[in-house]
């Protein structure tokens, strides 16, 4: 009997991908656990698949300007390195996946003085923070950019991006019907990630009305974003968050994200027309600039930088991609994509113990 540990957190961003890789893992290991932190999105987001068992560390994360509470991190990820390794001890996997953040650092860690290898994957075009401490304990760094071996040429592995086999599934039928949007008006949707994205909200309740008079639109608001003085605008529809992006998706004509690895990746396996508005330097390390800018050069997306973002600025840009989203459906056909799920489950049995 087989045994793998997945770890990862943070963002949703960290999280999806272990799920995208579910069905593949149930075929070739019998035990699935996962190491989370005590207080993130890992738990709650996990809740609903009985075949992974949850287990709880102390993590920390590195605050990217002068507090106090960065002098805590030696000592929390010390406890957290103590505690992950009781863990292992414990459920000894044959192998552990690693998707980067905060939360991996311990588990890794402890992983290495156990013996117990560890294959780890990074989304972003760069390594993030953790990711660069991660390498260095990893057999096998899987990355989603081809571009991206280039600065890990040792043990970097092109892999390509985990995607959910259900994203491929989508019914825009039942976001027509549920909705009852108008069928002769194209369709767009705004999707600001797990927590939302306030700058993208702000702007898209400023000309909900005026979007409304030549298109259908979805706004995946994020949790507790919504606008309620809006709720009367015709075939103008808010959610928090939805457990059906699929059917989303199928139903849009033209896509307005964040330009986070997994949704862009997804963006692309659907051959879906995009608007990426990448987060700023100044709320990141610029991770999502580079992962835009990828796409945008490759002609799979247009690119709405933040600051130049204003209700006129982007009803502009979702009229010029509307008028010329066959030129990027024919860029994106182009591209031999691939899921990386078996590619990167095919590492997972090779370094296996």
């Amino acid at each position: 009997m087989k045994t793998i540990c997945l770890t990862g957190g943070g963002t949703a961003g960290h999280i999806m991908p272990h799920i995208a890789l579910l069905p593949e893992l149930k075929e070739h290991f019998n035990n699935i656990y996962y190491i989370g932190s005590t207080d993130g999105l890992e738990k709650n987001i996990l809740a609903g698949y009985k075949e992974v068992h949850f287990l709880e560390v102390t993590t920390t994360k590195l605050i990217r300007r002068f507090t106090l509470k960065n002098l805590l991190i030696p000592f929390k990820l010390f406890k957290g390195i103590r505690e992950a390794k009781a863990h292992l001890k414990k459920i000894m996997p044959n192998v552990i996946f690693s998707k980067g953040g905060f939360v991996s650092v311990p588990v890794v860690i402890a992983a290495k003085k156990l013996h117990i290898p560890v294959i780890s994957h990074e989304s972003d075009l760069t390594l993030g923070l953790a990711n660069k401490i991660i390498y260095h304990y990893s057999k096998a760094m899987c990355v989603s950019f081809e571009r991206t071996v280039l600065q890990i040429k040792k043990r970097g592995v092109f892999t390509g991006s985990p995607i959910r086999a259900e994203i491929f599934l989508g019914d825009k039928d039942k976001i027509f019907s549920a909705f009852k949007l108008d069928k002769n008006k194209p369709t767009i949707l705004f999707v600001g990630g797990s927590l939302g994205a306030q700058v993208i909200n702000a702007q898209v309740f400023n000309c909900a009305k005026e979007l409304t008079q030549n298109y259908n639109v979805l706004h995946i608001t994020g949790k507790n974003n919504k606008n309620n003085a809006l709720f009367s605008i015709k075939n103008y529809i808010q959610v928090e968050f939805t457990n059906n992006i699929e059917d989303f998706y199928a139903s849009a004509d033209c896509v307005i994200s964040r330009a986070g690895s997994n949704v862009i990746f997804e963006l692309l396996a659907l051959k879906k027309p995009m608007i990426l508005i990448p987060l700023s330097k100044k709320a990141s390390r610029g991770d999502q600039l580079l992962n835009a800018e990828y796409f945008r050069q490759r002609g799979y997306a247009r690119v709405l930088p933040e600051e130049n973002l204003t209700s006129a600025s982007l009803k502009q840009k979702i009229y010029q991609t509307l008028k010329t989203k066959d030129s990027l459906v024919i860029n994106m056909s182009a591209q031999a994509f691939q899921t990386g799920n078996k590619n990167i489950v095919e590492q997972l049995i090779k370094y296996s113990l």
